[in-house]
């Protein structure tokens, strides 16, 4: 194996603890001697053990010695203490001789000081392997370095031309079971999930993880300019009222409406406006300091989506696309609320990766700011 289909796996190992590390990186270690992995590890929760540290202990348990072994770690090691020692006085103690590091750290404070201790100490550093893979496992952890803001995840599911409903609105299902299971997992990991006011009129959804091991429902938020009268038949506002956040315009937010929806239960956040919506950056801040939360999930309709995107501020996108078309120019299509003359003024992305799903192809995508 070489060097890249290495870290390929340690980017395996650290996914499993997506979601379970905020405010810390999910990072992933492999001790390797010659083409043999002797230690895995990753990191699986804040005060938990770095991948490094558990690496070398699963080398140590298998036999290895760890004086002719190679590391492989998706995250410049630490070096500086926090919960736990530093990662690169654990490598150096362990008699590693050379370590390959996918990203350095994003925080500019410490960025280069690990690899640079580690080469002071005699060690071979090759840094950069894989490296936009690993910077896109992190890509939450460098958004909290600079931000007070949930990372922000952008779920569409849509047909071949780009349609999530009929023209009646009819949209079960667009996508297989297998892919709405996926959004389940996502969901189970995320804090909140935001939701357009046509969503929640119209579908009336529970926006909960029907995963049965999750115990901690997340936050619904529905951006809306009507608010709904306290008393109706919504499932949020009868079954999950202290669960459940409006986020409205300011008057809106000021109106006797309101006051009946917090005297239920439910949380109403008034927001300024931005352009011809509203300032979303200031909901998703406000979300975040009064619920701690470090990810949200936006499962829609068109024109929130839109609006988030415009705003830069959906960090990852998860576009599920069924392999059938609609055909239809009336369908409810997945994005919408723009006017756009020309083709230099689209909203771009690059791959972060395609998935084969079958009846639906899964694109992982990261919106590209515009210079």
């Amino acid at each position: 194996m070489n060097q890249s289909e290495f870290m390929l796996k340690a980017l395996g190992l650290a996914r499993q603890a997506k979601g379970f590390t905020a405010p810390n990186p999910c990072v992933g270690a492999l001790v390797t001697c010659g083409d043999r992995i002797m230690g895995k590890g990753w990191h699986r929760a804040p005060g938990e053990n770095h991948a490094e540290v558990e690496a070398i202990e699963n080398a140590r348990e298998n036999g290895a010695d760890l004086s002719s072994c190679r590391m492989y770690v998706t995250l410049e090691p630490c070096n500086h203490h926090g919960r736990t020692p530093p990662c690169t006085a654990a490598v150096i103690q362990a008699g590693i001789p050379e370590i390959i590091i996918g990203a350095r750290d994003p925080n500019s404070q410490v960025q280069g000081g690990g690899a640079e201790f580690l080469r002071n100490h005699g060690l071979r550093v090759t840094v950069g392997v894989e490296e936009q893979k690993c910077l896109d496992l992190i890509a939450d952890f460098s958004l909290w370095q600079n931000s007070g803001r949930p990372y922000v995840y952008l779920k569409t599911a849509s047909t071949l031309d780009g349609r999530i409903a009929t023209r009646t609105g009819h949209s079960r299902w667009v996508t297989s079971a297998n892919a709405r299971q996926m959004v389940h997992q996502l969901r189970s990991i995320v804090g909140a999930v935001l939701v357009g006011g046509n969503t929640f009129y119209q579908d009336n959804p529970a926006l909960t993880c029907r995963i049965q091991e999750v115990k901690n429902q997340p936050w619904a938020v529905v951006l809306t300019s009507r608010l709904p009268d306290p008393d109706q038949d919504f499932y949020l506002l009868q079954k999950r009222a202290s669960r459940t956040i409006f986020w409205t315009d300011k008057n809106s937010a000021a109106s006797p409406r309101a006051a009946g929806l917090e005297a239920r239960g439910c949380r109403v956040m008034g927001l300024d406006a931005e352009g011809p919506g509203l300032d979303l950056k200031l909901g998703l801040e406000m979300l975040r300091r009064e619920t701690g939360i470090y990810y949200l999930l936006c499962e829609g309709g068109g024109q929130l989506a839109s609006s988030l995107l415009q705003q830069g501020l959906a960090d990852e996108v998860w576009a599920f696309v069924a392999l059938k078309i609609l055909g239809d120019s009336l369908a409810v299509p997945v994005t919408s609320g723009r006017e756009v003359e020309l083709m230099d003024q689209t909203l771009d992305f690059r791959p972060g990766e395609i998935l084969n799903l079958g009846p639906e192809i899964l694109l992982r995508l990261f919106p590209l700011q515009r210079e």
